[in-house]
């Protein structure tokens, strides 16, 4: 599912439902990450991080610990920048070589709609409307849920390019639906605070595509080089 959303040059390991079997064991410096986690975050820790060190197999990369760093931010190894995202039942890892992108965020959530009084606190007014307006002509999404999902991928996009936190408020994502398919579209987000300089060049807006289906909703976000 994350697949369809980027490039062909990143690569992405998923991982469906809530079998534990043949997912890699966690290298002993992740196992002290979460050491004292409940079941749930062990598990999700567990199986994104297989995700990820698949992904690395893929591009060649030798299979390594992914630890965190500030802010929780995953540490890739040298030559690679990539996401993780997580939810009930699904995992995800995208992966790609820093030659080809600047940088990428990921995200998955549960297709329902967010709970109540959480919309106000991630949201501007304008993005509220344009919720309205799409739940309207396209009601088969929940679209709140989606714009929430949007705006973690940008996060996680933004912060390996600036080491600085991107508050709800700070982007302004719209959205747009495929003609054909109103399950899946593209978003665009303008940053309403200083962005990156990637090329020599100062970023206003980050892009990306999305989709729901199989009781999820996924975002993707990609930063080029030029």
């Amino acid at each position: 599912m994350i697949e369809e959303l980027l490039p062909d040059t990143v690569v992405t390991v998923e991982a469906h439902g809530h079998d534990d079997t043949g997912h890699l064991p966690l290298y002993p410096e992740e196992e002290a990450i979460v050491a004292r986690a409940v079941a749930k975050r062990r598990r999700e820790f567990t199986v994104v991080r297989s995700c990820a060190r698949r992904a690395m197999e893929k591009l060649g990369v030798p299979a390594q610990p992914v630890l965190t760093g500030e802010r929780g931010a995953p540490c890739w190894p040298d030559g690679l920048t990539g996401s993780m995202t997580h939810c009930d039942g699904y995992c995800a890892a995208a992966l790609v070589r820093v030659t080809d992108l600047a940088s990428l965020g990921i995200d998955a959530e549960p297709d329902g709609p967010l709970p109540d009084g959480v919309l106000p606190t991630v949201s501007l007014p304008v993005e509220a409307q344009r919720l309205r307006r799409l739940a309207e002509e396209c009601p088969g999404v929940h679209w709140d849920r989606l714009l929430f999902s949007a705006k973690e991928s940008v996060y996680k996009a933004w912060f390996p390019l600036t080491g600085q936190w991107l508050d709800f408020m700070e982007a302004d994502i719209e959205i747009s639906v495929d003609p054909v398919d109103p399950r899946r579209g593209t978003l665009s987000a303008a940053l309403l605070v200083p962005g990156p300089t990637v090329g020599g060049r100062r970023l206003t807006h980050f892009h990306g595509r999305w989709t729901a289906r199989q009781g999820l909703v996924a975002t993707a976000v990609t930063v080029p080089h030029t």
